[in-house]
């Protein structure tokens, strides 16, 4: 497959994934945040499909189309291993949902740094928020969500289970070898 191919299949999965997350999220309360600003595509797709929806986008720096920066109060500049922890305490249990567009041309260290932001993205995420990602995450308290649109392997969408309902999902998958989020495809 080509570079250019393996592009566009990205981008569907991932407007696939945001769209389906934009319905699903409708009734629930709290803001968006978006992880990887970079050229301001998909920030200005959620904001134009969630108008009134407080959106908190992070990034090392602003290289977006001038049309698609944020307003500067809602811009949290530096490196997602510095802005995350204190996001996860200003955000904690609020977000109603959390896209994370971290994935570099280097797989390995782009699911190391998911890895590693994970913990942070699951704490801002309210009951029932969702997590759509570039990369796969594994935690006890996120659970995968199959889409029919978005091609295995290339994007990840998964709900926050409530806080009290983590050790049973924990338990569950123990049982019934559930997938956590975002290896349904390759179970």
């Amino acid at each position: 497959m080509s570079r250019l191919d393996s592009m566009i299949r990205r981008l569907m999965s991932q407007r696939a994934s945001l769209d389906w997350a934009v319905g699903a999220v409708a009734g629930l309360a709290g803001p968006v945040l978006e992880f990887g600003l970079g050229n301001g595509r998909t920030y200005d797709h959620l904001r134009t499909h969630l108008p009134g929806r407080d959106i908190f986008v992070f990034d090392r720096h602003v290289a977006a189309h001038p049309d698609c920066v944020p307003p500067e109060d809602r811009m949290i500049l530096g490196d997602f291993r510095e802005t995350a922890p204190a996001a996860a305490k200003r955000f904690a249990g609020q977000a109603a949902l959390v896209h994370a567009d971290v994935g570099s041309g280097d797989l390995a260290a782009s699911r190391a740094l998911a890895a590693e932001l994970a913990p942070y993205w699951a704490a801002m995420l309210a009951d029932g928020g969702l997590l759509i990602s570039d990369q796969p995450i594994v935690r006890d308290d996120l659970l995968v969500l199959p889409h029919p649109e978005v091609l295995p392997g290339r994007y990840f969408i998964c709900r926050r289970v409530a806080r009290d309902d983590a050790h049973g999902l924990r338990l569950q998958r123990e049982r019934s070898s559930l997938p956590p989020c975002g290896l349904g495809d390759r179970m």
